[in-house]
């Protein structure tokens, strides 16, 4: 059987499905304007073609072997805000320009107008319209308080922390709609964790547990922590978070009840005696790249499992891709999964 292999999140979009998409830009000044119109557009046909294009993401990773995969994110312009529109006193219709990203680039972003609360859950669609099409645990994926309160235009809290509190109760909302319709892995991705591990520690961590709060123990509760994606796919010199954040985050990790942590390694190898400050946290480690066109080797990819199972049992080491596979394209997203899963299940 080998190492459990996963996805993070985001699938390539489908071309007949015709939302918008930030993979196509990621660093575009509008991220977000443009997926209602477009929703409204596929009238009648939208619940059909998202159930069409989530049941070929899914079957897409089953086939190339992935034992936990995601709905694959078709159904989002982008992973923070699909979710902010299904929230209280967040404004879509007057957006703010503000930078993000510690200043990489300025966009203009949906601005919170009033205490943040659940409008509309919705999670658990989302994950049933997945799950109905294979027999393997299908995980969601949600963002975590600290990467969406950056990457919102705050007139109401002016305090990150506080925004996030109430984030983070929104969020444990759709956490219990998901584990009591039988949803069994969850994930909140806060790659803000990496670029600002100081606000990580000060709150975000507490934050990130609130939104976990009183999850049933049978259901895995992971954060994803990525370093940041290029603007475009073999663009090396792009912004990245410090190289030794993951180490500064990892002690307190381990203490709180996050039971999984996913970790780039791909695109910038670590130390893996990183592996070690996880003594209870299992680590879902990044082998392929997403920004990559090239297609690493089963054996390139075997041998890096092989070294971090020097430093990590190995029923607590699943093997991922870094991140996202949206700015990949299917072809080369599926080629990386087909080595990944060949090389992970021929270990230990």
């Amino acid at each position: 059987m080998g190492l459990t292999t996963t996805c993070i999140g985001a699938y390539p979009k489908p071309d007949y499905l015709a939302l918008p998409d930030w993979f196509d830009d990621l660093d575009q000044p509008d991220p977000t304007g443009g997926w209602l119109a477009a929703m409204r557009a596929l009238g009648e046909e939208a619940e059909a073609m998202l159930d069409r294009a989530t049941r070929d993401a899914v079957q897409d990773q089953v086939d190339a072997g992935i034992d936990i995969p995601t709905d694959g994110e078709v159904g989002r312009e982008n992973y923070i805000h699909y979710h902010c529109r299904h929230l209280d006193q967040i404004d879509f219709e007057n957006l703010t320009e503000q930078p993000v990203r510690s200043g990489n680039y300025t966009a203009r972003l949906p601005t919170v107008r009033g205490p943040v609360r659940v409008a509309q859950k919705f999670l658990v669609r989302d994950w049933r319209r997945a799950q109905q099409h294979t027999d393997r645990p299908v995980k969601i994926t949600m963002p975590g308080p600290l990467t969406m309160a950056d990457t919102l235009a705050d007139t109401f809290y002016q305090d990150p922390a506080a925004l996030g509190k109430d984030i983070a109760t929104a969020l444990n909302c759709e956490v219990h709609d998901l584990a009591r319709a039988g949803c069994r892995h969850i994930q909140i991705d806060e790659p803000l964790f990496a670029r600002y591990p100081e606000r990580a520690l000060d709150y975000g961590i507490e934050n990130l547990e609130r939104a976990f709060h009183d999850c049933p123990a049978q259901v895995t509760r992971t954060v994803h922590i990525c370093c940041g994606y290029p603007d475009k796919i073999d663009r090396e010199d792009y912004p990245k978070a410090p190289r030794d954040s993951y180490a500064q985050l990892a002690d307190t990790i381990d203490e709180s009840s996050i039971m999984a942590v996913s970790l780039e390694d791909a695109h910038r190898h670590n130390d893996l005696k990183l592996l070690e400050k996880f003594s209870r946290t299992t680590v879902l480690l990044g082998v392929v790249a997403i920004a990559s066109s090239r297609i690493e080797t089963v054996e390139e990819i075997r041998e890096r499992l092989r070294l971090a199972l020097n430093h990590i049992e190995p029923n607590r080491l699943v093997a991922a891709p870094d991140c996202g596979l949206g700015i990949l394209g299917r072809q080369r997203a599926l080629a990386k999964l087909r080595n990944l899963c060949q090389a992970a299940h021929s270990l230990p």
